[in-house]
């Protein structure tokens, strides 16, 4: 009631109405309901349920009262434990009233009990009568709900908690831009703006870092901030009642009251339609870049196991087993290459992209990158069925489901993509095997990530996943007569009326070639569905195997509408010098000013006069001569 009318009252009641302060009037912005509790008025069961809806409870006894103050341990403290969840403890306040009416402070008395129940934030002394200390009680009661300090500090042991120094410690990971094991200058003010919104000047950067100094001897080194320093100041910050400085940190990286990273945090709404992907941009790609830049301390454009293991330490977890290995490009010693991290990165956003913009948040990427969220790094492509409306596509990521029966050498296929011959296959583990591929191939000078996924060979059990993708391979071995048939009888069951793209891969090329036992030799099939002529593949090379049959599927997931009776990638043949031709900005220039013409349905005097006009009319008539002559070619050739 003095907090209210800022004066004390001559009739005081039983028991005040519930108040309710305003957030625009609080220094943390928040509403607070103050809900007072009389026993001469109210029962236990009332009481019982206001405690289970408190958010923080403040104990009230009279300093110049013996009685009182032992009765906070005697009854209030153990009846509130009773009464509250054990894994949600409500913070306590302990509020010594009357000051006005002793000389002595009443601290010594409170502190054994401060110390004994962890679940007290604080004790103010006050004086309803000449308002001293009012206001700041209930500033206390708010920071103990939004700054609690249970889950930072151990008051026994003066020293924050271990999952408070695992917070911060990944904190200062993600803070280390250049991972040299110290905040510099530069890496302090980008803290201080991610935090604070607003820089320090660099003499306040020397004062914090003389006061770690004067404390700890490798608190600073380099003139950087190491991760000992970084957690003394924090350390300090609590001992000094500033807790809010050490929240605001935490909160700003994602954690929640219980200093684990939050859900909406983690993962936040990403909307993805039916038939459409997800891919990384351009902004994820750096950042990507950025980080393993970070942790490739020698240099190589590989990541050693060692270096892996520092990129995922600031992970709960390790993301990566060694099935990743055998899924994305390596160097000869085994270690992931650059290629294959960004393979890797692009095959999780395509496959799972929850869980992408969980390692996303992980790494810090909302933070260092600047971006509201980690979604702001995922792109959603448009509908498949527009791609195939429209006869072209953005998307820079095709998915390719390997079919075959067992034995038939799609694992090689799959292992040949990522530059592994047989003698090289060999040395996996079947405990390390990955039934994904993924790689970089160039389709008329544009790069795109290939997708292979082996399907397990069961045909009556095949699931959704399994059927969609952007084109089918069918593998079969050439050295065994009932290989084949398997491919047939999918390509029959599933894909003979679809729209997807399928090309038939004749496997282990260097063995004898044998008759298959089907109806027809899987050329004529070919011939009859119309799908390109069987391609001879083997893995069994001196080198890495050759990678042209990559290209052909990619280009084929590219232009799934266009019957390619040419599959080289030569980049010399008329279909090729034509389709890169189509694709030229002078072209497609040409086209747009002609249509213009056309559209118009008239030409003007001023044109026939423009030698702008009859420049255009020329280039025209010669791009559309070519093109007849290359046509000609194309017919006469297959003749």
């Amino acid at each position: 009631m003095s907090l209210v009318s800022e004066e004390f009252p001559d009739v005081v009641p039983y028991r005040a109405e519930e108040i309710t302060i305003p957030a625009d009037v609080t220094p943390e912005r928040v509403p607070t309901h103050i809900v007072d509790y009389s026993e001469a008025e109210q029962t236990d069961e009332q009481l019982f349920q206001e405690i289970s809806k408190a958010n923080v409870i403040c104990i009230v006894y009279a300093v110049n009262n013996k009685k009182s103050i032992e009765k906070v341990t005697s009854h209030w403290i153990p009846l509130i434990t009773e009464n509250t969840d054990k894994d949600s403890r409500v913070p306590l306040i302990l509020v010594g009233n009357k000051s006005d009416l002793v000389e002595h402070s009443s601290m010594e008395t409170i502190l054994p009990i401060m110390n004994q129940y962890s679940e007290i934030e604080t004790c103010v002394e006050c004086s309803a009568k000449n308002l001293k200390n009012i206001s700041e009680l209930f500033y206390y009661a708010q920071k103990a709900v939004l700054h609690p300090t249970g889950p930072l500090y151990c008051p026994e042991k003066k020293d924050m908690k271990p999952l408070c120094v695992k917070a911060l410690t990944r904190i200062f990971k993600v803070s280390d831009l250049d991972n040299d094991g110290n905040l510099n200058d530069n890496e302090l003010n980008f803290f201080q703006r991610t935090c604070f919104n607003t820089p320090l000047e660099p003499q306040a950067l020397e004062d914090v870092k003389n006061v770690v100094r004067k404390n700890l001897i490798d608190g600073v080194c380099d003139n950087g901030l190491t991760l000992k320093g970084f957690l003394f100041l924090h350390t300090l910050f609590i001992q000094r009642g500033r807790h809010e400085t050490t929240w605001t940190v935490l909160r700003r990286f994602g954690y929640d009251d219980d200093l684990e990273l939050n859900q909406d945090y983690l993962f936040p709404p990403l909307k993805i339609p039916p038939d459409c992907t997800t891919e990384l941009n351009h902004n994820a790609y750096l950042f990507l870049q950025s980080v393993f830049d970070k942790h490739d301390k020698d240099r190589d454009c590989a990541l050693s196991p060692e270096e892996l293991r520092d990129l995922f330490d600031v992970f709960p977890y390790m993301p990566w087993g060694p099935d990743v290995n055998n899924t994305v490009c390596t160097n000869d010693q085994g270690w992931i290459t650059y290629q294959g991290y960004l393979s890797q990165w692009t095959l999780t956003t395509y496959l799972d992209v929850q869980r992408c913009l969980e390692y996303f948040g992980y790494l810090g990427y909302s933070i260092i990158a600047e971006q509201e969220s980690q979604a702001a790094g995922i792109t959603v492509t448009r509908d498949k069925k527009i791609d195939l409306q429209k006869k072209q596509t953005q998307r820079s990521v095709f998915r390719c489901n390997v079919f075959g029966d067992i034995g038939s050498g799609k694992s090689g296929f799959l292992q040949a993509f990522l530059g592994r011959n047989l003698m090289r296959q060999k040395t996996i583990k079947e405990e390390h095997r990955s039934y994904y591929a993924i790689n970089t191939t160039y389709v008329y000078g544009q790069e795109k990530y290939l997708l292979l996924h082996e399907v397990f060979p069961d045909f009556d059990y095949l699931s959704d996943s399994d059927l969609a993708c952007d084109i089918v391979c069918l593998v079969y071995d050439v050295s065994n007569p009932y290989s084949f048939e398997y491919c047939a009888k999918v390509f029959k069951q599933y894909f003979m009326d679809s729209k997807t793209p399928c090309m038939m891969i004749a496997a282990k090329s260097d063995l004898p070639e044998v008759k298959q036992m089907y109806g027809c030799s899987p050329l004529e099939f070919c011939r009859r569905h119309k799908m390109p002529p069987p391609q001879s593949f083997t893995c069994n090379a001196a080198s890495a195997p050759n990678r042209d049959i990559y290209t052909k599927l990619t280009t084929m997931a590219m232009y799934p509408h266009a019957r390619l009776r040419c599959m080289c990638t030569c980049n010399r043949c008329t279909f090729c010098l034509c389709q890169n031709f189509l694709n030229s900005e002078l072209l497609q220039t040409v086209r747009a000013k002609l249509y213009a013409v056309v559209l118009r349905r008239h030409v003007s005097q001023a044109d026939l006069k423009s030698s702008t006009f009859w420049l255009r009319a020329s280039v025209g008539a010669t791009v559309f001569a070519v093109l007849g002559f290359a046509m000609y070619r194309v017919l006469l050739k297959t003749r």
